[in-house]
């Protein structure tokens, strides 16, 4: 629920956790997802919908 889910955010922010994060644009979806499912993803994925 929405109180475990700040209790997370809250103790990954006192321990500095942080998420392994690319930012992509949506022209590079198709590679992100073949990456994905072909297992060579090591981090989550960021759509940046501000670019073409």
């Amino acid at each position: 629920g929405i109180a475990e889910t700040q209790e997370m955010l809250d103790f990954s922010l006192k321990h500095e956790i942080y998420p392994e994060t690319e930012l992509i644009t949506p022209q590079e979806i198709d590679k992100a997802y073949e990456n994905l499912t072909s297992g060579k993803a090591k981090f989550r994925y960021v759509i940046d919908m501000t670019k073409e």
